[in-house]
């Protein structure tokens, strides 16, 4: 039996592209091009790629819930846990100074996000490449895209191309002109942290008001994309 949906969510029946408005013709730019960025307050700005390879790959089971009331059960998610790469990594590579706790993750489509490192930190938080068995493609994330099951969808960046660490959020803004209070600081699904300051009530009634668009505009946004992919071959 499933468990109880959180407070203010109701089932959705399929697991569709969703995101911002601003992003839904912002489809990622090398999405088979697998390598991170680490940067902000690090002894070592780098680039990796094969070290991602060395980690142990995972695979689970969880639900996903979009900020805008939807959910939807059972996506079933491979690839690395946030954690080791942290430590297997991040650590051991780029040496992050005492306190690089508020971390930044920059999408090829110019989406970016903030998490707190304890947050991330977290069993159950991946970076993954893969969704039901096969790769994660462009619709949901391509070439990696943050899972975090237990904070809202917003939360789970996708396309991937950085990640930074801060000692504090000066160098980072929700991406304009959308405004901060939409970014909660931690947007946990259980405690409803949907936005800052704004009733969650009103949150719900705006958000719930402005998905049926949204969707509409990234259906469209991948149907181009699937329509110029041939003309694009033919020219090579």
């Amino acid at each position: 039996m499933n468990k109880p949906l959180p407070p203010g969510q109701f089932e959705y029946p399929s697991f569709d592209r969703f995101g911002l408005g601003l992003f839904a013709k912002r489809l990622p730019h090398s999405p088979d091009l697998k390598s991170l960025k680490i940067a902000g307050d690090v002894r070592r700005e780098m680039i990796v790629g094969r070290e991602l390879t060395t980690l142990q790959r995972v695979e689970q089971v969880s639900d996903f819930h979009c900020v805008t009331t939807w959910s939807y059960r059972g996506l079933r998610w491979s690839g690395v846990r946030f954690s080791e790469f942290y430590r297997d990594v991040v650590q051991r590579c780029a040496e992050p100074l005492d306190g690089a706790d508020f971390v930044v993750f920059r999408g090829q489509d110019g989406y970016a996000v903030s998490m707190q490192l304890k947050d991330l930190m977290a069993d159950e938080v991946l970076l993954a490449d893969e969704l039901d068995g096969e790769p994660i493609g462009i619709a949901h994330g391509a070439p990696w895209r943050l899972v975090a099951p237990a904070h809202y969808g917003y939360k789970n960046a996708k396309h991937i191309s950085a990640i930074e660490f801060w000692r504090n959020s000066r160098n980072y803004r929700f991406p304009f002109p959308y405004p901060n209070l939409m970014d909660h600081p931690r947007g946990r699904v259980a405690l409803e942290e949907r936005a800052r300051y704004l009733p969650n009530w009103m949150v719900r009634l705006v958000y719930k008001a402005l998905a049926p668009g949204a969707r509409r505009k990234m259906r469209a946004a991948l149907a181009r994309q699937r329509e110029a992919a041939p003309a694009a071959d033919a020219r090579r």
